[in-house]
């Protein structure tokens, strides 16, 4: 016992001791103060426009042509909806500036019109290399939540239209049938099944 409080006394002591005592330095640049290096100059957040700085959000508005964007508003103030997958990222292609809409070139490669007052994220998303990723086996698709997918034709008459038939048949009736979903819809020669009015 008489060693702990002896340990904890000396403890004690030198934390008061180093506490006390001023702060001294031996940098080259302490003793003249010209040679001290700006805080403005070394910090890139004085130096560089906020605009241009990744991972900045703003509206389309006050971002320059050409900056490569991601997490799009379809409506201002919506929230993020376009644009969000690993690696991808769009482009400014129109000055905000001149006009109430910009036009954008998203990573399909088509171009969209969007409201200047939509808010981005400016840079790419990270994470580029998850298209290159491989599935070791079947059950790693179970545990991201891919169901198999049955093609038709496998079935039988009451749980698909394309079912039934001795071997493999791919006709159902006298003439055939087209291909269509299992209720019956056209899923080939240009059937449109999307709305009539698609907002531009």
């Amino acid at each position: 016992m008489a060693a702990l409080s002896r340990a904890r006394s000396f403890s004690s002591s030198l934390l008061r001791d180093l506490v006390r005592r001023p702060f001294t330095t031996t940098s080259p640049n302490a003793a003249d103060p010209t040679r001290r290096p700006s805080i403005m100059a070394n910090n890139p957040t004085f130096t560089m426009d906020i605009s241009s700085q990744i991972g900045s959000c703003m509206p389309i508005s006050m971002l320059r042509i050409g900056t490569l964007i991601h997490n799009l508003e379809l409506n201002p103030g919506q929230g993020g909806k376009l644009v969000r997958a690993a690696g991808t990222a769009a482009k400014i292609l129109k000055e905000p500036a001149a006009a109430r809409h910009v036009l954008i070139r998203m990573p399909s490669g088509k171009t969209k019109l969007i409201d200047t007052r939509c808010r981005a994220t400016v840079g790419s998303v990270s994470n580029p290399e998850h298209r290159m990723k491989k599935l070791r086996k079947a059950g790693h698709s179970r545990w991201l939540g891919r169901r198999p997918v049955v093609r038709g034709v496998a079935m039988n008459p009451v749980d698909h239209p394309h079912g039934g038939g001795e071997g493999r048949s791919k006709s159902s009736g006298n003439y055939g049938r087209c291909s269509v979903s299992p209720w019956g819809k056209p899923t080939k020669s240009g059937y449109r099944t999307g709305p009539l009015k698609r907002k531009k």
